[in-house]
């Protein structure tokens, strides 16, 4: 069950295609804070310097950016995924790739 926990943080910062043809990251992680510390804080250790989660169950956000291989779309299909042991928290577009976008600068 922690590799789909893990998974949920990957999906925000998808690369979008600017004018010039070049990958623009999109979702602010300083934004993403701000939202992991409403929204996630509450089970998931959501800094680095936290050793630990509030509850055991739920991974370290370091931890899920830190799996070999994590990427945006991985972290977007974790959080569109339902859980059993998370609630179903359905956040806008640009709300969710500023998480992602956060969860990613941990690694």
């Amino acid at each position: 069950m922690r590799v789909k926990h893990v998974m949920l943080a990957a999906v925000i910062a998808l690369p979008i295609p600017t004018a010039n043809g070049e990958a623009q990251e999109i979702g602010q992680p300083s934004r993403g804070l701000v939202l992991a510390q409403r929204l996630c804080a509450e089970c998931h250790a959501i800094q680095k310097e936290y050793s630990r989660s509030p509850n055991v169950n739920a991974p370290r956000f370091q931890a899920v950016a830190s799996i070999p291989g994590m990427t945006a779309t991985a972290l977007s299909a974790a959080l569109n995924t339902s859980h059993r042991a998370m609630p179903n928290i359905m956040l806008p577009a640009d709300e969710q790739a500023d998480i992602i976008a956060y969860i990613l600068s941990l690694k």
